[in-house]
């Protein structure tokens, strides 16, 4: 565990370096990385990790949504991981994708799923190995529930409810110029996917990244507590986060579920490529 993991709510969902270092060979775990650049796999990895594809392995082929349960099973098997495998993610970028990666396993309750908290770049910055073979573990078997979105997921119809009731709180997690309409993608990035800029009305905009440390690590429980309470975005409230397609959100997801504690918070992963092109739904710039 991190050295100040502790006090986060569920400390037992973040490992650091050392441990993954000390279970490179455990059977038991199966190390896996997701990245925004699906490159980076191929010119080193973690000994031992399994790369998954954020858009190949997660995300259906012909419909906007994720993989069924037919679909995770087989991915679960080629990947050597079966239902008692503890899943320890890491990525590029603060954990960005990986992240996203936890939150497409919870969505089929794989609650054995922890996360390397700094990534791909504390890994790296400590000079520990990578290598570019690409480890084969033997099919598995895997039993999937059938996907649960209800508790951690949010849909287009229930955020409109939320702006038209004022009960739920919203966090929009891009980026400043996003949220005020002046872009319509994260900077240096192409300016496209949605044909109005602004933001949902009543969200409060915290960007993402805000929560980690210059190493990529976590924020301090008390330090993540001001950031998200001084914007209104406080555990006693029914949280809805979002971004632009719900990779960043899903990393706040992470965040306010597993080291704030909040109860209900949810990924709305429609985000602004859906409501940003929608009929006859608000925004405000």
């Amino acid at each position: 565990m991190t050295e100040s993991s502790h006090t986060y709510a569920r400390p037992e969902v973040l490992v650091d370096t050392q441990w993954v270092a000390e279970h490179l060979n455990d059977p038991n775990v199966r190390i896996i990385e997701s990245n925004e650049d699906v490159l980076l796999y191929d010119l080193g990895h973690i000994p031992g990790a399994v790369k998954l594809d954020w858009v190949s392995d997660l995300n259906d082929p012909l419909v906007r949504d994720y993989l069924d349960k037919e679909g995770f099973e087989k991915l679960m098997s080629n990947k050597g991981i079966s239902n008692d495998t503890t899943v320890v993610f890491y990525g590029d970028k603060n954990n960005w994708w990986a992240t996203y990666a936890f939150w497409v396993f919870q969505l089929f309750g794989h609650t054995n799923a922890k996360l390397l908290n700094g990534g791909r770049k504390k890994w790296i910055d400590e000079g520990r190995e990578l290598v570019t073979e690409v480890p084969s573990y033997p099919a598995s078997s895997y039993t999937a529930p059938e996907r649960s979105d209800a508790e951690i997921r949010a849909f287009r119809d229930e955020v409109l409810a939320a702006v038209k009731s004022g009960d739920i709180a919203l966090v929009d997690v891009r980026s400043n110029d996003e949220y005020t309409g002046k872009k319509l993608h994260m900077p240096e990035y192409p300016q496209e996917g949605a044909i109005r800029g602004g933001h949902i009305p009543g969200a409060a905009n915290i960007p993402w990244a805000t929560a980690v440390n210059e190493d990529s690590t976590f924020k301090s429980r008390e330090d993540l507590e001001q950031i998200y309470g001084n914007k209104g975005i406080t555990g006693d409230k029914d949280v809805i986060a979002y971004c632009r397609i719900g990779e960043r959100s899903s990393h706040t997801w992470f965040v306010l579920k597993y080291l704030l504690g909040y109860n209900n918070v949810r990924n709305y992963d429609g985000s602004w490529t859906e409501w940003g092109n929608s009929v006859g739904v608000p925004i405000e710039k």
